[in-house]
């Protein structure tokens, strides 16, 4: 019989197997655009952006505050609608699917973790766990198997040893280590994280990356918002946001596009 951790294993496997795109990129983004009109005024926070993500790749989003880049997120994961264009995700179009079918979607398919851990003041860290089994569906798993597979994803980032222990009782490195155990409670094919380090010191905020980082071998594929140039640096691939457009990318098959004009800004 296979354990917890094998049977998430081969569920991923055979996730991108079946739905990754035969050229390797996981994630495709066409000409995407999110703009919002209040009161006859238009603010531009996204202005048409191409680029690819490949499978198995630790993926970064770059660029100051006010870029863009959790908007970004927010419509890679589907909790945002794009004003224009579209992300495919494993070849299929994210938009087409009802905000049900999408919920439902990121349970199985995208763990996301978060700036300030979000994690259930009143539960153990091995129970916020095991929420995320609950509200996912439980990666494929009996529900006999999920206490297992908690504990499984605590000792992956090394908080094997706080499955009793709460959030109050945890140190802020520690704390976002049990957010991305919950990310991977159903083991997903990718994880996105809106500046995982953000809310840590320099020496945990590193050591915290490490253990994100290293993800990468047990198959997944790491996309990640950060506004720490160094930090973008250990990405394999990844594009710089400036107001809402493509000012560079590395190894993303990125379309770069000029700053905006003070027309297109004014209008």
């Amino acid at each position: 019989m296979l354990s917890g951790q094998q049977t998430g294993k081969q569920n991923g496997k055979q996730w991108q197997s079946k739905f990754m795109a035969p050229t390797g990129v996981l994630v495709r983004v066409e000409h995407l655009s999110r703009i919002i009109t209040a009161r006859a005024q238009k603010t531009v926070i996204l202005d048409d952006l191409t680029f690819e993500i490949a499978a198995n790749t630790l993926f970064a989003i770059n660029g100051p505050s006010g870029s863009g880049k959790s908007t970004l997120l927010n419509l890679l994961t589907g909790i945002d609608r794009p004003s224009k264009g579209r992300v495919l995700f494993g070849g299929e179009e994210l938009r087409a699917r009802s905000e049900n079918q999408l919920a439902r979607w990121r349970g199985r398919h995208a763990g996301i973790i978060f700036q300030f851990f979000q994690l259930i003041p009143t539960l153990t860290a091995g129970e916020n766990v095991l929420l995320a089994l609950e509200l996912g569906g439980g990666g494929g798993l009996p529900r006999r198997a999920w206490r297992e597979r908690a504990q499984t994803c605590l000792e992956l980032v090394g908080m094997g040893g706080f499955a009793r222990r709460l959030p109050s009782e945890l140190s802020g490195g520690q704390q976002q280590r049990v957010a991305i155990a919950r990310a991977l409670a159903n083991d997903p094919p990718v994880l996105i994280a809106d500046e995982p380090t953000g809310n840590l010191d320099s020496h945990t905020a590193h050591a915290v990356f490490d253990t994100l980082a290293g993800l990468k071998q047990q198959g997944k594929t790491i996309v990640y918002v950060t506004h720490d140039r160094e930090l973008a640096a250990r990405a394999e691939a990844g594009i710089e946001l400036l107001d809402g457009r493509i000012a560079g990318q590395w190894l993303a098959n990125a379309v770069i596009t000029p700053p905006a004009t003070t027309e297109e800004a004014q209008a």
